[in-house]
């Protein structure tokens, strides 16, 4: 790869290497600069840009940045679209994943233009959660280096594993003064903690803090079927001669390991009855905060044998308790970096002057919409609605009818950024006579999508052109509700907000093609 200061003479093909501001517009960093681009520049007083030129052996960044995460993704995870140089890797389900730090570590070692981040080895992960994201740095790798990176994760693959809905019994265990709402609060926050795994607790029982009784309750909790089983002592377990593990023996069960090196959760005991395990829960259990309970317990919902070698493993990273350095406690959990949920809001509820009926079109758009990333797809209509929802039957959409279609576009608009869901973080308004755009150019709208860096409104453009659908982030429904009137939807906001568009190129006129000039 070249990088230079190019005169606009040499500038053909050049990838600006810093945003430009012409006409009112922004040229992102990374624009391959046209003929007509050179032009504009001319026009503007601007002789030469820095940028860099991709030489033959070059693999420019979003196919650099795909192809790494490709070799990396394993069952459980979802590649999307690369954009500028950067591919995640998200979770198709909740589940455990599973991470090889070597394999990373030698991937990340070989050139400093090929980064991959991942999250923990063995962290619990929800679905649409980003696993993992590959970064190139520069706009181009040098192919030999990165061949070397594929080769230097070898046959390693990073995976999600499934969390299984495991049944579990929970044995709660009391002493005189021990008050009932604590045992009530421990079982509240275990049936919580099974539930966010997918399990589900069949078998409940209080019993005295005596080995007998407790051995007794765990033959009752086999019976049950149970495939967990659970004790929360009303006294902390401080040796293996102790009262829950002594029970647990009685029971007929083996006592795999004592204690853990992660703190909160030091006190923890595993053992097996039969081949279903038992944990003997550390006092920190009763608290929803994370603990090493929390680790165990996700390795065994993901279908991992946890035994003394896997817990005495722990102890790197096994420090979760508050200290001084971040004395704030905990009571909010920040979230987990998640794949942006994007809706489709299509708007096709308006009275067509060139074609007798938009229900064929607009099928069209809602089943690319659909082949999409995009969720929920939300269709408004209004002019020949019957028509419309007949043509989308067996579609999996939600519709919404616009009384008011004839007072404009913006009365659809309206209707469905009421329509959408809380959780969305932006929504693609679609527009229902443009069915030339495909699910692929609508996922590339949607990977460019990032707002925490500055990309919060996309736009597809064409030789330059801005074209249709854009991509909204939710911070502005309340200023397009507001801004759109009659015919006018919310566009002017583009320029408003201009430092917050992100322009994606596309390789057809799709984007600027409705069905009035559609071949």
């Amino acid at each position: 790869m070249i990088f230079a200061v190019f005169p606009l003479a040499e500038a053909l093909g050049v990838l600006l290497a810093h945003s430009v501001h012409i006409g009112g517009r922004k040229w992102p960093k990374g624009r391959v600069l046209t003929r007509a681009d050179l032009d504009q520049l001319a026009q503007a007083g601007i002789d030469r840009v820095i940028g860099a030129k991709l030489e033959e052996h070059d693999v420019g960044e979003n196919e650099a940045a795909k192809m790494v995460a490709e070799r990396l993704a394993g069952p459980g995870l979802a590649v999307q679209t690369p954009f500028t140089g950067r591919c995640n890797l998200v979770a198709a389900q909740a589940g455990l994943a599973r991470i090889d730090p070597a394999a990373i570590d030698r991937l990340n070692r070989i050139d400093e233009a090929v980064t991959v981040a991942t999250v923990a080895a063995n962290e619990s992960v929800a679905a649409g959660q980003i696993v993992a994201t590959v970064k190139i740095i520069p706009f181009a790798v040098p192919r030999p280096a990165l061949d070397q990176g594929l080769a230097a994760v070898g046959e390693s693959r990073l995976a999600v594993l499934p969390f299984r809905p495991l049944a579990a019994a929970l044995i709660l265990t009391t002493l005189p003064g021990l008050k009932p709402a604590i045992l009530d609060n421990t079982a509240r926050v275990t049936r919580a903690r099974l539930a966010a795994l997918g399990g589900k607790m069949v078998f409940e029982r209080i019993c005295a803090h005596d080995e007998t009784v407790i051995a007794a309750a765990l033959a009752e909790a086999k019976a049950s079927g149970a495939e967990l089983f659970l004790i929360s002592g009303a006294s902390a377990t401080v040796d293996r001669r102790d009262v829950v593990p002594t029970a647990i023996v009685r029971a007929g069960g083996e006592l795999v390991h004592f204690g853990m090196p992660v703190d909160p959760g030091n006190l923890l005991l595993l053992a097996r009855l039969g081949d279903r395990p038992v944990i003997d829960m550390p006092g920190c259990a009763r608290s929803p905060r994370p603990n090493g309970f929390d680790w165990v317990l996700a390795r065994l919902f993901a279908g991992l044998d946890v035994g003394r070698a896997d817990i005495m493993g722990m102890g790197a990273g096994g420090l979760l308790k508050e200290i001084a350095s971040r004395p704030t406690p905990r009571d909010e959990v920040p979230q987990a970096p998640h794949a942006p949920t994007i809706a489709a809001l299509v708007l096709a509820a308006g009275q067509p002057s060139h074609v007798d009926s938009l229900a064929s079109p607009v099928r069209r758009v809602v089943e690319a919409a659909l082949a999409s990333r995009a969720r929920p797809v939300v269709v408004v209509v209004g002019y020949q609605a019957e028509a419309i929802k007949r043509a989308l039957a067996g579609l999996e959409v939600r519709l919404i009818d616009n009384p008011h279609y004839a007072q404009g576009i913006a009365s659809s608009l309206k209707a469905g950024l009421a329509a959408l869901p809380a959780e969305c973080d932006g929504t693609l308004v679609m527009l229902g006579d443009m069915p030339l755009v495909g699910p692929a150019q609508l996922d590339r709208l949607i990977g460019a999508f990032a707002p925490a860096e500055g990309r919060a409104i996309i736009v597809p453009t064409r030789r330059g052109k801005r074209g249709n659908p854009n991509l909204w982030a939710r911070r502005f429904f309340a200023e397009m509700n507001e801004a759109a009137a009659g015919n006018f939807g919310p566009k002017h906001l583009i320029g408003i907000h201009a430092e917050l568009v992100a322009e994606v190129e596309m390789e057809d006129d799709a984007v600027l093609t409705d069905i009035e000039r559609a071949p």
